[in-house]
């Protein structure tokens, strides 16, 4: 069995190049410093930062309750 099978996600992902606000979507990413401007992860609403900054939450441990307490996650 994956140890990957029982977490599931419900992300929200919005293609910039396809979404008629999308210029305007990344000038707020830049905004709020999130260079490159995609990929952007918010989790619960929070900014989080690049994927780059997602990994470094996993690495150090803080990604599960991240998810867990904007229950993206349920276990």
């Amino acid at each position: 069995m994956d140890k990957h099978q029982d977490t599931v996600l419900r992300p929200a992902i919005h293609e910039l190049d396809h979404d008629p606000n999308g210029l305007d979507m990344e000038r707020a990413l830049r905004g709020l410093r999130c260079d490159p401007s995609v990929p952007a992860v918010f989790i619960g609403g929070r900014f989080v930062g690049s994927a780059k900054d997602v990994i470094s939450l996993h690495v150090d441990g803080s990604l599960k309750q991240m998810l867990k307490d904007a229950k993206a996650i349920w276990f």
